[in-house]
């Protein structure tokens, strides 16, 4: 049983008499309170569920953001950026003897267990872009001067609408870069497959004008055009004088990254 006033003139009990005495203001106030504390606990709740729905629709948005594999089989699709993308993806590069044995360019690439991309990869795709973002041309499809190249992949810049590769020199870049007039030159096949295996692994750098198809060898003029602007890494290219592409490639890397 509730406790009775003591000492009062009212005999209802306490809560009874709190309830009618207290001033009519109070009770509307504390009911207020309260619904108010509940209506800020549904709309904190729904602030939460609003944040989460729109943390999920940004890490949508935000995948085809992430790094992929890409590759592209045709040159019209690399400039367009408009490539199909694969899971697997693995670029190995290609040991000295390898290269002496069977010739060709420097990566190989293929797509793990797939055996049907691998093929693709193979014969019939013109260039990939790793998850890291670096560019690789297919040499089985390119021509200098209606010479081959070989099979496999080079190495690969893109600056506008030309692409510039690392790969073996041929024709007229051999004479005009590697073969010095005092070198003992030997005639016949004897002579032609010493020169070839000597010159097997140099690299130079070539340039493909995505306008017009064409493959020109990448030369000190050109490759000071392009640094114009860039008077430092101009001097840098001007002390180093080499047509090499472990020479001149890490400035057309420096180009791409600006």
């Amino acid at each position: 049983m509730e406790k009775v006033h003591q000492g009062s003139k009212y005999w209802f009990p306490v809560p009874f008499f709190r309830y009618f005495c207290t001033p009519p203001c109070i009770y509307p106030l504390k009911f207020i309170t309260f619904h108010s504390k509940m209506r800020l606990a549904r709309k904190g709740g729904w602030l939460m569920k609003k944040g989460c729905i729109l943390l999920l629709l940004m890490s949508v948005i935000s995948l085809p953001l992430i790094a992929q594999n890409i590759i592209y089989s045709n040159l019209k699709e690399l400039l367009a950026q408009d490539g199909d993308t694969v899971a697997v993806l693995r670029v190995e590069k290609r040991s000295r003897n390898q290269i002496v044995l069977t010739g060709g360019a420097d990566y190989r690439v293929t797509a793990g267990d797939d055996e049907s991309m691998g093929r693709r990869l193979k014969k019939r795709c013109f260039a990939v872009r790793d998850e890291k973002g670096d560019l690789y041309l297919n040499c089985r499809k390119l021509r200098y001067k209606k010479l081959r190249f070989g099979a496999w992949y080079a190495p690969a810049v893109q600056l506008d609408k030309k692409i510039y590769f690392c790969a073996v020199p041929l024709g007229s870049v051999v004479g005009g870069n590697f073969v010095e007039d005092d070198d003992v030159k030997l005639g016949g096949n004897i002579g032609d497959a010493l020169a070839a295996s000597s010159l097997i692994t140099k690299r130079v750098c070539y340039e493909l004008n995505a306008e017009t198809g064409k493959i020109e060898f990448m030369d000190k003029d050109k490759m000071l055009e392009l640094l114009k602007e860039y008077p430092e890494l101009k001097q840098a290219y001007l002390k180093d004088d080499s047509p090499e592409a472990k020479h001149t490639f890490k400035y057309l890397l420096e180009l791409r990254d600006k």
